[in-house]
């Protein structure tokens, strides 16, 4: 079955629209409980190595750490409204938990964004050992099995703190490390009277030729103001907001799988 079929199935069981963009090269193959990305080596896109920028010209990749939260279905439905694709690095628990998210998980991916994992636990990876990393990782993709039957191999490392023992353990577990040219700092910003200056950031940066824009789904202000100013402002320059395997020209195949 075609990634555009098991995305259709997902939607039907919420009850959303089955209109899917991601293109039609990724198989499946049915099993008894879930569906199996054929696995395929081959990635255009380094394993292990911190991606910062897109290569497809005129392309701005919106990501959004911390999720799966409250606030989630609100940037999907700002998204929807101007036609864009994001990604979101989900945690396994942070200030929501990913285990009692089934459905907005499953509905993130149907409306043709993109996932990627954030670690289980949120945890800054520098301060654990080899082991630890590992079973960040590994812990997250079991959850992403039980929700969805495939994982990604997508990641950024929470607060961005990337060792050789990251990157190593990322190399190991062929991982996409995704780092960011565009750091909104919503965080520093999250009340209406101060979100002006995460815009102005975003604006500066993508001036500076900046591509990769890194925001969160669990502000509240981000959410309401900042998400919409962004999709306008991207849009007047005339670029296309994508997910992050599109604007680094990454085949759809290659974004997730379901053995390590």
């Amino acid at each position: 079955m075609h990634l555009r079929g098991l995305l259709t199935t997902v939607s039907l069981s919420l009850g959303l629209s089955s209109a899917v963009v991601i293109p039609q090269s990724t198989q499946f193959v049915q099993t008894d409980s879930f569906f199996n990305v054929t696995k395929r080596q081959g990635s255009p896109i380094p394993y292990g190595l911190i991606i910062t920028h897109c290569n497809v010209p005129n392309t701005v990749a919106l990501t959004f750490d911390d999720g799966p939260f409250i606030y989630t279905g609100q940037i999907l439905d700002t998204l929807s409204k101007h036609g864009a694709r994001a990604t979101f690095f989900l945690n396994g628990v942070n200030k929501g938990n990913i285990d009692s998210s089934h459905e907005l998980v499953q509905r993130t991916l149907a409306e043709g964004h993109q996932l990627g994992s954030h670690t289980w636990g949120h945890l800054s990876l520098d301060t654990l050992s080899y082991n630890e990393i590992i079973s960040q990782m590994t812990d997250l993709e079991d959850a992403f099995m039980r929700i969805l039957g495939i994982f990604p191999t997508y990641m950024r490392a929470p607060y961005l703190m990337v060792t050789a023992d990251v990157l190593n353990a990322m190399t190991a577990l062929e991982y996409h490390v995704i780092g960011a040219s565009i750091d909104t700092k919503d965080y520093e910003n999250d009340h209406p009277d101060d979100s002006w200056r995460s815009f102005e950031k975003f604006r500066a940066e993508l001036d500076a030729g900046g591509t990769i824009v890194l925001a969160h789904d669990s502000h509240q202000t981000t959410v309401e103001i900042l998400v919409d100013n962004m999709l306008v402002e991207i849009a007047l320059r005339g670029h296309e907001t994508v997910t992050v395997g599109e604007c680094l020209a990454d085949p759809p195949e290659y974004w997730y799988r379901t053995s390590r």
